[in-house]
């Protein structure tokens, strides 16, 4: 990313996975942007591209959204799913949200051409609660977080097909977050190249919304 100021790296097992302005924010936002590499085995990411891809196929990629946040992108709410999709489900709830916290109903699919990308933005708090987090699908990207109010501080995050993110707290809501675009799709030095890439997503429940009330708009998260 450019900008001045030292870059810090934090490793897991010998590969880098969350990169960052300066120590002082990797250590901030050590447990609010969280990236756990492999959390997906490859049966289930194929159980997860096997079950949405139907969905998927039936709708056309768009090119602009309602809040302007992504390019070359289709979505959908998903609600019902095979048991094997919903252990995997269960899981990232264990792995993300706490005992007290109640996650929306529905989970949020998106999935992002090879030209797609998603541009620097705050989920509204009308839509998410204080916890995002997203299983990667098909395509290697690269997520870039930077605070809203001190752009020196940044984290960048590399998310691998069948890895797990995390935003909550600081990260989710002083941090603008984006999907990088294919020709700036590098983790430090290293070139990432993005081919298509589906996300799913779960949501907790925004503060004073009770889980069966309707749907609202889709954020980009």
């Amino acid at each position: 990313m450019a900008g001045g100021g030292p870059v810090v790296l934090r490793t897991l097992s010998q590969q880098g996975w969350v990169r960052g302005s300066g120590a002082a924010v990797l250590s901030r936002l050590q447990d609010a942007a969280v990236v756990r590499p492999g959390f997906l085995s490859a049966a289930e990411e194929e159980t997860l591209s096997r079950e949405l891809e139907p969905e998927l196929r039936r709708r056309r990629y768009e090119y602009d959204h309602w809040d302007a946040a992504i390019h070359g992108f289709r979505e959908t709410e998903k609600s019902r799913w095979s048991e094997a999709s919903r252990a995997i489900l269960r899981r990232v709830q264990a792995a993300a949200f706490g005992p007290g916290q109640t996650l929306l109903s529905s989970v949020h699919v998106l999935d992002l051409e090879p030209q797609g990308y998603i541009k620097p933005h705050v989920d509204s708090v009308k839509f998410c609660g204080s916890t995002i987090a997203g299983l990667s699908l098909l395509s290697p990207s690269v997520m870039r977080l930077v605070h809203t109010q001190k752009p020196g501080e940044w984290l960048e995050l590399l998310l691998e097909p069948g890895s797990l993110y995390i935003l909550r707290g600081s990260a989710r809501y002083d941090f603008s977050h984006e999907i990088l675009r294919d020709e700036e799709s590098f983790f430090g030095e290293r070139r990432i190249p993005r081919g298509r890439r589906i996300s799913v997503i779960c949501r907790s429940l925004p503060e004073g919304m009770g889980p069966g009330e309707p749907g609202q708009p889709l954020p980009a998260c």
